[in-house]
């Protein structure tokens, strides 16, 4: 299909079938997103387009706010989860913006849209002496052993994502400093403290089972997986649902979990809010905000089982 935008429109301007490699570009060149993000706003954008045609429209032009509030309803009548509609909600302002600014569209309808806000759910958490169970693991000295220990430990102490620790150099920890160069969202690098377990199952790996699993594709991978490359998120997901398995009582979490769980053991201990969003990498304090909910919420159930009068 052609996706000219007809009468005033300037040379060089896209056709439809060409606008998401257009969008794609800008996600990753311009704005920094990470892949998960740029994939998830290209399924939605490919659905926009998608019933943008279906209106009988045969031009980018012909997407405007009636457009774009009809789309969004649509999703809402078919049942979608309120922070996919958040989602979608905005890639729509994202998109109009970028296209109008390019010259594809005389003005921004996405300008008109609401902000949908996602509803937050409290993510679940170890209790510390469940952390401690976990952490304490499986008895054995082996390569593997000693790699998921320091996975384990690592995710706990620092509350990196997995993405995060994946993209690990062994370059990136400073020793001295206990301390690690993290790479996170939009290619924003920090700098993460950690704790001298963290620093210990980290020797242990080094020194006794990375030099068993190193390849000629190895690199500077902090973390390897059995055949000597980079370690990717999957292992490492199944690595924590092992080790939370092997744990009775303890709730079935991925990486993500361990996030939560560092986080909100932080400011258990007293951390403040600010210094959890620099660990974590919070583009935003009001992301950070929730793990003082999380910490309200196991206080209050703390308050009704142990109190008479709760």
């Amino acid at each position: 299909m052609v996706g000219v935008l007809g009468e005033g429109a300037g040379v060089g301007v896209p056709g439809l079938d060409e606008v998401a490699g257009e969008f794609e570009r800008f996600l990753r060149l311009e704005r920094g997103l990470s892949e998960h993000t740029v994939r998830a706003y290209l399924t939605d954008l490919g659905g926009l387009l998608g019933h943008l045609r279906a209106t009988g429209a045969r031009t980018l032009a012909g997407l405007d706010i009636v457009v774009l509030r009809a789309w969004l309803a649509e999703q809402h009548r078919a049942g979608l989860a309120r922070a996919t509609l958040a989602r979608r909600t905005a890639c729509a302002r994202v998109f109009s913006t970028f296209a109008h600014r390019r010259g594809w569209l005389a003005d921004d309808p996405g300008l008109l849209l609401g902000t949908a806000k996602a509803g937050r759910t409290l993510p679940a958490v170890l209790g510390q002496d469940e952390a401690r169970a976990v952490l304490d693991g499986p008895e054995g000295e082996g390569p593997k052993r000693l790699r998921d220990q320091a996975i384990m430990e690592v995710l706990y102490g620092t509350g990196i994502r997995v993405s995060e620790l994946c993209a690990l150099d062994v370059d990136d920890v400073d020793r001295d400093r206990r301390t690690l160069r993290v790479l996170g969202k939009g290619g924003r690098e920090r700098t993460v403290p950690f704790g001298a377990p963290a620093m210990q199952a980290m020797d242990a790996w080094c020194v006794q089972g990375r030099p068993l699993w190193i390849r000629e594709r190895s690199g500077p991978a902090l973390f390897l997986g059995a055949r000597g490359g980079r370690i990717d998120p999957g292992t490492v997901r199944r690595v924590v649902h092992a080790r939370l398995a092997a744990v009775e009582g303890a709730p079935d979490m991925g990486p993500h979990g361990l996030r939560h769980t560092a986080a909100t053991h932080l400011l258990e201990g007293g951390a403040d809010l600010r210094s959890v969003q620099e660990i974590l990498g919070h583009a935003s304090l009001n992301t950070t905000q929730i793990y003082t909910h999380v910490s309200i919420d196991r206080l209050r159930s703390a308050y009704r089982q142990a109190h008479p009068r709760a």
